[in-house]
């Protein structure tokens, strides 16, 4: 029982978009995040929590955020994404992924004077398996609601940055509803290198009905921002899974490009 659920669960969002975390942009300027994601997994977390469930399971993820300062307190976003996988787990057949969506939305500023906290909603359309979880082959759709709230410090003269969000999904039946939870830091160990470690965090409401049931996924990732020039970065990381509950127990790389003007 503990596999046929498990199979159910094809856990496909690595991580969210590439994005300016609490922070909007001035009003004219623009920036775009390209990411590259691939993982795979060999266990999946059971109902109880332990990784005991043979998996077999590959992804490639392709992501392009970009983002235009409507105002100097309102920022747009729009971001499309292609996702091919391939995932077995238990006893069950391989089931295959190729599917692509899209999201946009906005980004308002609350208030600035102790930190950034903004507030953010988007819309989610998607094919099948592009959403966290499917079971099928049917499409769905998401609408989030999110707060931001993101500061800058100091370490011994290293400027640095902490992101903290949380939101909620309201997404197609009989798929449940989650609450995500993302915190971020970043420190710039010289002027062009930043080191940044992440965790993000996924859990399922309680309302999800056959073939669905409840879940919860935690990843971790940890990677290295290298500013190539004014305009142009490059993020790479590495996560893994440390724990979860009916869900992968994933570990990937990812390549982000960030542009900005």
């Amino acid at each position: 029982m503990r596999a046929v659920l498990a199979a159910l669960l094809f856990l496909l969002a690595t991580a969210p978009p590439a994005r300016a975390g609490a922070w909007t942009l001035p009003a004219g300027h623009w920036q775009s995040f390209s990411a590259a994601t691939t993982s795979q997994a060999s266990v999946s977390f059971a109902s109880d929590g332990a990784a005991t469930i043979p998996t077999r399971f590959k992804k490639t993820l392709l992501q392009n955020t970009f983002e235009y300062g409507l105002t100097n307190y309102l920022t747009l976003f729009v971001t499309p994404a292609y996702v091919v996988a391939d995932v077995a787990t238990g006893s069950s057949p391989l089931a295959h992924a190729d599917n692509t969506s899209v999201e946009a939305g906005a980004r308002a500023m609350l208030f600035s004077r102790f930190g950034k906290l903004s507030l953010q909603g988007s819309y989610k359309t998607a094919g099948a398996f592009d959403l966290s979880v499917s079971a099928n082959h049917a499409s769905g759709r998401q609408i989030e609601l999110r707060l931001l709230y993101g500061t800058g410090f100091q370490i011994d003269g290293h400027d640095g940055f902490f992101d903290a969000q949380i939101a909620q999904h309201w997404i197609d039946y009989p798929r449940p509803n989650e609450t995500p939870i993302d915190l971020s830091i970043g420190l710039w160990l010289t002027h062009n290198t930043m080191l940044m470690a992440q965790s993000f965090n996924i859990v399922s409401a309680g309302d999800a009905a056959p073939p669905y049931t409840y879940y919860r996924t935690h990843k971790f990732e940890l990677s290295v921002v290298e500013k190539l020039s004014r305009h142009w970065s490059l993020q790479t990381g590495v996560f893994f899974s440390p724990a979860g509950q009916n869900a992968l127990d994933e570990k990937g790389v990812s390549i982000v490009l960030w542009t900005q003007t």
